[in-house]
C-alpha cells in the first residue's frame, strides 16, 4: 500500500513542484513504484515531467469534479516506475465547482483509495495556497513534506500552514503527519546557513539533511520535461536529489 505525501508550502516559487518530480524520479531510480499527483492549475509537475498540455482528455479536475476513475487518467513518464496523474486550468475553479457539496474535502482521499496498491509512494504536488485542493490533499494524505528556500522570511506563514494541518488532523485526518522539511534553493551565505539554524530550531528532528543547491540544471529540466537525473545525472542538483530520496526512504524504514 502507497504511503501517501502531500508537498505543500502556501508560498510559491519554495521548489515544490521541482521536488515532487525530482524526488519521484529518483525514488523510481530505486525501483519504487511512483504516482505524481499535480493539483496546481500551472500544471508544472506535468509539463515538467514531458507531458505536454492538451496532449489528455481528463485530469484531476475530472477526478475530483465529476467521479472519473483516477486510473482513467493516470499516464506513463519516459521514467520506468514514475505515472502522473495531471492537472489542468480547470482545476483552479473547484471551490465554485463544488460548493457546499458533501465530503468536498475527502474527494482526493477517496479517488486515491481505488489505486494505493498499485504504487509504493504517491507524491502530490499542492498548490501554493491553503485552499480546498490542498486541503483534500491533507485529508488524503500520510503526512506532509515541506519544502523551505533559504532566504529572508523563510519561516513566514510556515505558521499558518502548521495550523491548516492542526485543522485537518482535528476535522478529517487525526493521523497526518508532518514528514519533514527540506532546505531549498541554498547558496553558501552566512543568510542560507542562518535560515537553515532557525529552520532547526522550529523543527528541530524534522529538518532533513540533505540541502539542495541553488543550480542552473535544475531550472533548464523542467523546459525538456525532464527531471534532473534524467537531464543532467552529473549535476550537483541530480545528485542533491539522489541524497534526499536516500534519506526518505531511510525515514521511511526502507534500506538503500
Amino acid at each position: 500500500m502507497a504511503k501517501i505525501v502531500a508537498i505543500a508550502n502556501q508560498k510559491g516559487g519554495v521548489g515544490k513542484t521541482t521536488t515532487t518530480i525530482n524526488l519521484g524520479a529518483c525514488l523510481a531510480g530505486y525501483g519504487k513504484r511512483v504516482l505524481l499527483v499535480d493539483l496546481d492549475s500551472q500544471g508544472n509537475a506535468t509539463t515538467g515531467i514531458g507531458i505536454q498540455k492538451g496532449s489528455y482528455e481528463q485530469s484531476m479536475f475530472d477526478v475530483i469534479a465529476d467521479g472519473v476513475s483516477v486510473k482513467n487518467i493516470i499516464l506513463d513518464t519516459c521514467r520506468e516506475g514514475l505515472f502522473v496523474a495531471p492537472a489542468s486550468i480547470d482545476i483552479a475553479g473547484l471551490d465554485q465547482e463544488l460548493g457546499s457539496e458533501l465530503h468536498r474535502e475527502k474527494r482526493v482521499k477517496i479517488a486515491l483509495e481505488e489505486v494505493r496498491d498499485d504504487y509504493d509512494y504517491i507524491l502530490m504536488d499542492c498548490p501554493p495556497a491553503l485552499g480546498l485542493l490542498t486541503i483534500n490533499a491533507f485529508t488524503a494524505a500520510d503526512s506532509v513534506l515541506i519544502p523551505v528556500q533559504c532566504e529572508f522570511y523563510a519561516l513566514e506563514g510556515l505558521g499558518q500552514l502548521l495550523n491548516s494541518i492542526r485543522l485537518v488532523q482535528k476535522a478529517f485526518n487525526p493521523d497526518l503527519q508532518v514528514e519533514g522539511v527540506v532546505p531549498t534553493m541554498y547558496n553558501n551565505t552566512n543568510l542560507a546557513d542562518d535560515v537553515i539554524n532557525e529552520i532547526r530550531g522550529y523543527f528541530t528532528d524534522k529538518l532533513y539533511d540533505t540541502v539542495i543547491s541553488r543550480n542552473i540544471k535544475i531550472s533548464e529540466a523542467p523546459s525538456h520535461g525532464l527531471s534532473i537525473i534524467d537531464y543532467d545525472p552529473s549535476a550537483r542538483g541530480a545528485q542533491e536529489y539522489i541524497l534526499l530520496a536516500q534519506e526518505f526512504l531511510k525515514r521511511n524504514g526502507e534500506k538503500i
